[in-house]
């Protein structure tokens, strides 16, 4: 079970459905440390870079939903969002450099942004199921450690999460 992201011994470990999404192959994969054995400890098998990733996500998830970030507003005062495929992403950004460096990026680095600041907790749990239609959170886009948190059950409410045929 997950509780803010971070694994407890009180119930089996419940693994996130984007896990899945993850293709790594062994080069890509960074290595994870072995944990001691026991009932509360998750074993994470030498040489799977699926449990690798998933293991790391996780710990990412748990960090993300306790950590404040900028969220750009638009000009009519809405988080700043884009559609893509489908998908609405809130777009989140870990620092003022960061959104920086976007804005620079999209070209629009002389206007001003203004932004709210916004628990990434928040962001998922009460930002997203406000959206029409599948949503998740986009962080550092653009970036080379840019992270999406897509609409799946484990990221947001499972109400407002997308089926994934299965997938778990």
């Amino acid at each position: 079970m997950f509780d803010n992201g971070d694994v407890t011994s009180e119930s089996p470990v419940r693994r996130s459905r984007i896990a899945e999404l993850v293709d790594w192959s062994a080069s890509e994969a960074p290595s994870a440390p072995r944990e001691a054995p026991g009932p509360a400890s998750v074993m994470t098998p030498e040489g799977d870079p699926a449990a690798v990733a998933r293991r790391e996500f996780a710990v990412l998830l748990g960090e993300f939903r306790r950590t404040a970030v900028l969220v750009p507003l638009d000009a009519g005062g809405d988080l700043w969002s884009a559609d893509q495929n489908g998908v609405r992403w809130i777009c989140a950004f870990s620092d003022e450099e960061a959104l920086a460096r976007f804005a620079e990026a999209r070209g629009d680095g002389e206007r001003e942004w203004i932004y709210r600041t916004v628990l990434g907790a928040r962001l998922l749990d009460v930002m997203v199921p406000m959206l029409p239609g599948p949503a998740g959170v986009a962080l550092d886009a653009g970036s080379e450690d840019g992270t999406l948190f897509p609409p799946v059950a484990g990221i947001v409410p499972g109400a407002v999460a997308v089926d994934l045929g299965g997938v778990v």
